[in-house]
């Protein structure tokens, strides 16, 4: 809930929570088949992303689902940093970001399906 910019170290305690959530999905039974894709979903199609840099596929399929997901979500429902934007320019924003943040296939999947 703050106000303005993370710093750095602020932003670096914030990409730690993959692996957090990575660590406690693993060690809980009834989740721990999906431990990778929490450990990924930041991950980017362009290689860009943490903790990891993974590229393209060598990021899981449910990683990369959630990811689309997730960023759809925050669009449209906002954040207290970010107004909320309506569906069809969400919808652009994750086909502008197909290739390079997200998986192009699995975009193009989930703009038909809306």
């Amino acid at each position: 809930m703050k106000k303005g910019r993370l710093n750095t170290k602020e932003w670096n305690i914030i990409k730690r929570h993959p692996e957090i959530g990575y660590r406690i999905a693993e060690s809980t039974p009834p989740i721990a088949p999906i431990a990778e894709g929490i450990l990924s979903h930041h991950e980017r199609w362009d290689g860009e992303g943490y903790p990891q840099g993974l590229k393209g596929d060598e990021i899981p399929v449910n990683a990369c689902i959630v990811s689309i997901v997730d960023a759809y979500d925050v669009m449209t429902f906002g954040r207290h940093y970010r107004p909320a934007i309506s569906d069809e320019k969400a919808k652009e924003e994750l086909v502008r970001c197909a290739g390079t943040q997200f998986s192009p296939f699995l975009v193009d999947k989930f703009v038909m399906l809306q």
